[in-house]
């Protein structure tokens, strides 16, 4: 017979419990922890005393209460304090953050990264200005680690970036790089942008309160987060959630994947721009120029919105039917096209999902914005300390 946990074991599970409830919920008094964690008001007590020692968290008294007695102190995320480093590496762009405890953005910034970029040419890049951001950190916080959200198919065992078809990424190790200039002796954890993303909203965004959802992150390609019974849905070996490969047209144009067809070869970057007639513009920027003239009354621009718009109702169909989400919700520049062509893609999307899938699915925008990829990515630096506070912090 197995032996049950130790009360060691048991005080490390509770202890993780209490700063991840503290993590997606921000300030909490004693008396909700009690109730949310099912643990006795000494215990929780014992246990807060115990992170406030860690630095971790601190308590207070409320300002305000309305209740006769002793008020209930309130259990806050040292956000300040303790923090993690977030990347996100996408097709024309670098971002970094300073990420505190309990998701708050302390710092971001920005820069172009020419594409065709690799591995070893980015890491620099992100180290150099990372370094410079350092700087302005206080002394006496503490650095629990990094993440990495990326646009391609990342292996979870390594964080090894298999293949990043318009990052020209084949099996490129970029944690291990970012980690030799970065040269703290801990690797960054690595993980898809559209699948951290579908997390952060998960966590603390528009999808809060959801356990089924799909995150669709677009730029030049297309990928899918999905939260299924409250779990991220990676597969194998991590590389879950590359629907924009879902061939949709046999007759269609070549892929950057080699394949022909792919759904993101109708509503990604390219498609829209060549619809438009603008097949030499690239980049972000371009798209968005795109929804500009469509909103000023360009008719080519309104005609190749309303295409890449039912493309994109008829992904979603089948993705509504294949995998029954509470919600949808469109990122990257998905985001844009969705606010563009919202009607297009409700019509598409109900010709073919089935009545019961329907019922109950709600189509959104991100609450976190941008933000997503960078909160996500620190999520990923943060599970550790989550998962056993005392021995991470």
């Amino acid at each position: 017979m197995r032996a049950g946990p130790s009360q060691e074991e048991i005080r490390r599970q509770n202890l993780g419990a209490l700063l991840r409830y503290v993590h997606v919920h921000g300030a909490t008094s004693r008396a909700t922890l009690t109730t949310a964690l099912g643990l006795n008001r000494s215990t929780i007590g014992a246990l807060t005393t115990d992170l406030v020692n860690a630095g971790l968290v601190s308590e207070e008294t409320p300002r305000e209460t309305r209740r006769a007695g002793r008020p209930s102190l309130v259990v806050r995320p040292e956000s300040a304090r303790v923090y993690a480093w977030a990347f996100s590496i996408e097709v024309d762009r670098l971002r970094i953050a300073r990420i505190g405890l309990g998701g708050v953005v302390l710092d971001r910034r920005a820069m172009e990264r020419p594409r065709g970029l690799m591995a070893a040419e980015t890491a620099p890049m992100l180290a150099g200005e990372l370094k410079r951001m350092q700087q302005e950190v206080l002394p006496g916080t503490i650095c629990i680690g990094a993440g990495i959200a990326v646009c391609g198919m990342v292996r979870r065992d390594d964080g090894m970036v298999r293949l990043g078809p318009h990052t020209g990424w084949v099996d490129e190790p970029i944690a291990d790089a970012l980690a030799a200039e970065l040269g703290t002796g801990t690797t960054p954890m690595v993980g898809n942008v559209a699948d951290v993303c579908a997390f952060a909203e998960y966590t603390r965004g528009a999808a809060a309160g959801c356990n089924n959802v799909i995150y669709l992150y677009g730029d030049v390609g297309v990928g899918a987060g999905i939260i299924a019974g409250g779990r991220r849905l990676t597969g194998h070996g991590g590389y879950g959630g590359e629907v924009g490969h879902m061939v949709v047209n046999r007759d269609g144009v070549r892929c950057a994947c080699g394949s022909r067809g792919c759904w993101e070869s109708e509503i990604g970057e390219y498609a829209l721009l060549r619809a438009a007639g603008r097949p030499e513009a690239h980049g972000r920027e371009a798209v968005l120029a795109v929804f500009d003239a469509a909103d000023r009354g360009d008719a080519r621009a309104q005609a190749a919105v309303r295409q890449i718009g039912d493309w994109l109702g008829f992904g979603v169909g089948n993705l509504v039917n294949i995998f029954n989400p509470e919600m949808v919700i469109f990122g990257g520049t998905m985001r844009d096209l969705y606010l563009a062509a919202a009607a297009q893609i409700r019509s598409r999307l109900n010709s073919i999902g089935l009545s019961a899938c329907l019922e109950h699915v709600r189509l959104r925008t991100p609450k976190l914005g941008d933000d997503a990829a960078l909160i996500g990515a620190a999520e990923l630096a943060f599970e550790r300390l989550l998962a056993d506070p005392l021995d991470a912090a």
